[in-house]
């Protein structure tokens, strides 16, 4: 299995990616010199990081991504429920919910992916 998981500064990386994929990597080592500081060197040892954990690819010098951003936050939430709370959405809401109560509009979201949800089951 993968180890999706990724530190602030690799995030950062990677939303760079995300946000303008297909990307050279020469443009990539542009933007990361840029918007976080970096030397090349440094841009293409994150950039093998996240390649080897299988969340992007670098191919003839263009990179793309293996999994959404989308589907690399999906992963990691329920890496989460299921590390910190066996795998209990309820549990993990009620944990939640005891800090921080829920508005109108975000109990009126789980409503309708619940109802989403129940009517793609059949």
């Amino acid at each position: 299995m993968n180890d999706y998981q990724m530190g602030t500064v690799e995030s950062r990386f990677a939303d760079i990616i995300w946000s303008g994929e297909p990307i050279s990597s020469t443009e990539l080592v542009k933007i990361a010199e840029s918007e976080l500081r970096w030397k090349k060197s440094t841009t293409y040892t994150v950039l093998k990081r996240l390649c080897d954990k299988g969340i992007f690819k670098n191919e003839g010098g263009r990179v793309t991504s293996v999994i959404s951003k989308e589907e690399f936050f999906a992963r990691q939430s329920e890496k989460f429920v299921d590390e910190a709370f066996e795998g209990s959405l309820p549990a993990f809401l009620a944990a939640f919910t005891t800090r921080k109560a829920l508005s109108e509009k975000d109990i009126a979201e789980l409503r309708r992916m619940v109802d989403e949800f129940n009517n793609k089951k059949g």
